[in-house]
Formats: C-alpha cells, structure tokens, sequence
C-alpha cells in the first residue's frame, strides 16, 4: 500500500530499531533533509518478533509495530549479509549468528569457518553481498517498501573497527578498503542502506 505523502521540514520519523550502530547510520543519511529523526530513547515502542523469512517481512513488521505504538510515521530497515557458497545464509538471521549478545566477531569467525570448511578460500569463492530492504510505514497504514543491495567479497582476517556487524570483513566491488576501514562519507555513497535511502528520498521528495 502506498501512502503518496510527502514530508515537510520538521516532520518528525521514528527510526524503528534498537541497534545503536543502526540508528547512527540512518540518522546520517537523512541529516541533509529537512526531516528529523528520532530514536527508542525519545519514543518507546516495544521490539516486535522478528517473525518473517524474507528481509521485506521482517522491516515491515517492525515499521508497523512501531508506527501503531507511537502514532510517529516509521522507518525500519532489516538487512543482512548474504554469502553466496553459504546458500545465501546468514540472511535473515544475520543478527541472530551474533548470538544474545550480538557479538559479531564471534559471526565473522563463524562465517570464516563455514567457508573454510567448504574450502573456499579464492576470491571468487568468496563472494557475498549485503541487502537492505527498507520499510517505511504511517500509522494510518500506508506503507511503501525500497531495497538496495552491494556487491563484493569476504576477506579475511577482517580489517577496520569502523561500521558495525560484518562491515570489517566486507571488501565492496571495486574498492580496496573495507566497509570496517572506510569513513562513513565514503561508505554512504555505496553501501546497501544508503541505495534503499536513494530511493526513499526520491520517492517521498522531503521538502522545506
């Protein structure tokens, strides 16, 4: 279901996650519009179920949750990384190989030990990408849907401590530094929540 409405400037949207790294990163894709975001901290909502199979399920049912409990429009994303000699795991339960604690060097080594075992250890053996699909929803019950997604391979042992999740193992297409080793201005031209964003923005056309 489409919404067909436009944000004006001030227009306050509630980033529905609970994950810090996330809400930094969203943040700063729309600070040069005239939107505000706003965080848990500022309007609690409780963490729905992550119940879906698809990256598209589980957005929208957190931007709904989130949107009905607060009467605030939402924008949830779910995203994760998908290794192509892994059958495309971890996917959707990319947060969930990090464990309760969301430790993701224990997911990264996790990561490097499914592949080790397959023996893929060439760069073509070890392509990957990660997807983001991106779910904005009002709480009269419009919703709309934007994914991107970005292309490269696994290196190991990881490199950089900037980003978060599996950020220091993934080195993009066409690029030598990893997504852990870049500054966030160059890993917002090219990054998979940055293209979902790209296409957000279009869509919705923030104004002043």
């Amino acid at each position: 279901m489409r919404s067909r409405r436009k944000f004006v400037a001030g227009d306050e949207v509630l980033v529905a996650s609970h994950n810090d790294g996330k809400i930094r990163e969203i943040a700063d894709l729309l600070a040069p519009y005239s939107v505000k975001p706003v965080s848990f901290s500022e309007h609690p909502f409780p963490e729905p179920e992550e119940t879906g199979l698809t990256f598209r399920e589980n957005s929208e049912i957190k931007a709904v949750s989130a949107a009905k409990a607060t009467g605030i429009v939402a924008l949830a994303d779910d995203s994760g990384l998908e290794v192509d000699a892994l059958a495309g795991e971890p996917g959707v339960y990319s947060a969930r190989w990090a464990g309760r604690d969301k430790d993701f060097r224990t997911a990264m080594h996790r990561v490097e030990q499914s592949l080790s075992e397959r023996g893929a250890v060439r760069a073509k053996q070890r392509q990957a990408n990660f997807v983001c699909d991106l779910c904005v929803a009002w709480p009269d019950g419009g919703i709309d849907h934007f994914e991107g997604r970005v292309y490269g391979t696994l290196i190991w042992p990881p490199r950089g401590d900037k980003g978060f999740g599996y950020d220091p193992m993934f080195l993009p297409r066409g690029h030598s530094l990893t997504f852990g080793e870049m500054e966030d201005t160059a890993k917002h031209r090219i990054s998979h929540r940055a293209q979902a964003f790209r296409l957000f923005l279009k869509a919705y056309e923030p104004c002043g």
